[in-house]
């Protein structure tokens, strides 16, 4: 009788279990298809009931988003002291919902639709791959919801900004779905250029490019920052440009110092290998003429009582039998 599966146990499970290798992951085409088959169904399962519990709580999930645009000044919007945005298309109000309930329940369900899709990479991966992707999913996201915050929190003045060049003799009558669509816009252009130093870390990590190179970059990556700032912005205001670059630059800071450590522990470690000094693609020497001289040349046989026929331990030429040297000259 198979015993209880108590806490203990369970953890014991997982500690002594043996480690998937990339040849127990070894599949046919037919099986990977129906592997991947399965995790997107799982995927668009978890999605589905997300957009629906997202569509019921949308009420809640719209004024959040409306939010910025409700911070400005009365005067800068049409309806005086309500904060309303307007659509013109019969079907615009439902279709307004369904897209907000689906943006939200994409992110509800990102942790599920991500472990589906790890768990469909990691197989192929070796044991120190695993880790390092681990640690780059772990960071990317972290990164990307700290642009989309820093995104939300900029919108109010960059809208108060944009339409405050209307003066008094304009009011704006926003359609939503275009303000909709700016907020996301938004969101996703600042979450992805955090992103950009990430990748710059995962590369001097990886030994493309060192920190010397980097901190040589630094006014070039200073002034593209700031350019790409401006262009990729939808708003593209002085004040959202600064917002998305003076991050970027200092995220770029905190891959040097990152760099400057991995070198230091690099140097620490050292390579007492011979051909440390030659490139990834150049070939090391296998000359034989660098060998010692032909006297030191002697290789270690079996033990061999040949030339030792009275037991003295030493063979011919006075060469101990128990350690006897085969001449490779």
């Amino acid at each position: 009788m198979p015993r209880l599966p108590t806490p203990r146990r369970m953890v014991q499970a997982v500690q002594f279990r043996r480690t998937r290798t990339v040849e127990d992951s070894r599949m046919s085409l037919t099986e990977h298809l129906r592997e991947l088959r399965d995790r997107l169904a799982k995927a668009l399962i978890a999605l589905t009931i997300a957009t629906v519990v997202c569509f019921i709580f949308e009420p809640h999930i719209f004024n959040i988003l409306k939010e910025p645009y409700c911070a400005l000044p009365a005067k800068s919007r049409a309806g005086g002291g309500e904060c309303q945005l307007f659509f013109f298309g019969i079907l615009d109000a439902f279709m307004i919902r369904l897209k907000i309930a689906m943006i939200a329940g994409a992110v509800l369900s990102a942790p599920i639709w991500l472990y589906q899709l790890w768990s469909f990479i990691t197989p192929g991966l070796h044991r120190n791959e695993r880790r390092w992707s681990l640690a780059f999913v772990g960071c990317s996201l972290a990164l990307f919801t700290f642009g989309g915050y820093l995104a939300y929190l900029t919108l109010s003045k960059g809208l108060q900004l944009l339409l405050g060049f209307g003066g008094d003799g304009l009011v704006s009558l926003l359609d939503v779905n275009k303000y909709l669509s700016y907020v996301i816009a938004m969101l996703v252009v600042f979450g992805l250029s955090f992103e950009v130093p990430l990748l710059v870390g995962m590369l001097n990590l990886a030994g493309v490019v060192g920190t010397d190179k980097l901190r040589s970059w630094r006014r070039a990556e200073i002034f593209l920052v700031f350019v790409f700032a401006a262009v990729v912005t939808p708003s593209q205001d002085p004040f959202t440009m600064v917002a998305l670059g003076l991050p970027m630059c200092l995220l770029y800071e905190v891959v040097l110092i990152i760099g400057w450590l991995n070198d230091r522990r690099k140097a620490r470690r050292g390579d007492a290998s011979p051909y440390a000094d030659l490139d990834d693609d150049e070939t090391s020497p296998l000359d034989l003429d660098d060998l010692p001289p032909s006297d030191d040349r002697l290789l270690p046989v079996e033990r061999s009582s040949i030339g030792d026929p009275v037991g003295t331990g030493v063979g011919a030429g006075g060469v101990p039998s128990n350690a006897a040297y085969l001449d490779v000259t």
